[in-house]
This record gives C-alpha cells, structure tokens and sequence, in this order.
C-alpha cells in the first residue's frame, strides 16, 4: 500500500476478510450497516459474501447507485461468449446501508464510468441490447460486451454480437 493511501486513509479495514491481488491498491472503504465492508481498488469493489468478501471486477459492474444511505449494486454475469464478444446478464441489485460511506460512492462512480470506453443501443423487433465496450481491470485492451434486455431473442442478439466483434476484430488489425 502506498504512502498516501497509509497517511490519508485509504487502507484496508481492520479483519478484512479478503485477499488482494499484487499491485490491487485500496482506494476507500465504507462499513455495512449489517456487516461487513465495501472497499473499492484498483481492479474492483470488495462486497460482503458470507462469511468472507468478494470481488466485482469494474467491468462486471452493470450498474450502481447511491441514494438515502443506501449503495445500491446490479451485478453483471457472463452468460456466455460469442467469439470474443461477452454476453452478459444482471443479477438481481443488491443494496447495503452505508452508516459512513466515505469516499465509496464517488470512487465506484470514477472507476465504473472510467472502465466504459463506448456503448451502443441497438433495438431488436423485440427487445433490445447494450453494447458495450470496457476496459477490464489487470488487462490490456477492450472488450465489448452485449446484454440484452430480457426476453430478447437471445440467438439473433448472438448473431449480431459476433458481427459487431468480427467487425472491430478487423478495424484493430
């Protein structure tokens, strides 16, 4: 952990449960009213999981909110790949009381719009999908990733996402 994060506060909260990745520097850390912490680094956002915690990379954060003391979080899953093309699906939001937030909200924002690289909406005759393109944290480059809305023919949103990959697969070459 470096100097600044030592003297400003930017540390690890005492027990934390979690192991970092070298080079994963703490950014903020906010305890949750039920237990637990949320702390933010450089390559995602800690969240309480059972007994222990567990990390969120910034590209798998699909949306969050802060609002009335509560940080609000939808999680995104890879469902699957088509070529190099991620598809991704939310889980339900999940929502912690934050006595003290701190630096938490902000600093989710920072890095949550800071790993969006570009988006696009594309309508289907039923339905839709985002994509996406984002930096994953600890890797070179972009990824694009689509997530349909649901009840979106997932098989046409496949079709078009691999596509879209091929097509920017050709651009980068």
């Amino acid at each position: 952990m470096g100097l600044l994060n030592r003297f400003f506060g930017g540390g690890l909260p005492k027990g934390f449960p979690g192991e970092l990745s070298p080079g994963e520097d703490p950014v903020a850390a906010a305890a949750v009213e039920s237990g637990g912490h949320l702390v933010v680094t450089s390559l995602g956002l800690w969240i309480p999981s059972g007994d222990g915690a567990r990390r969120v990379g910034w590209h798998l954060v699909g949306k969050a909110t802060w609002g009335d003391g509560v940080f609000t979080l939808t999680e995104s899953e890879e469902t699957g790949r088509t070529g190099a093309v991620a598809v991704l699906a939310d889980r339900e939001p999940v929502r912690f009381r934050l006595p003290q937030p701190g630096k938490v909200p902000q600093q989710v924002r920072l890095r949550v719009d800071g790993s969006v690289r570009g988006r696009h909406r594309h309508e289907f005759p039923e339905g839709g999908a985002w994509f996406v393109q984002r930096k994953v944290p600890g890797r070179d480059g972009v990824e694009l990733q689509v997530r349909p809305d649901p009840g979106t023919d997932p098989e046409l949103v496949e079709a078009v996402a691999a596509e879209v990959g091929e097509k920017l697969a050709n651009r980068a070459e």
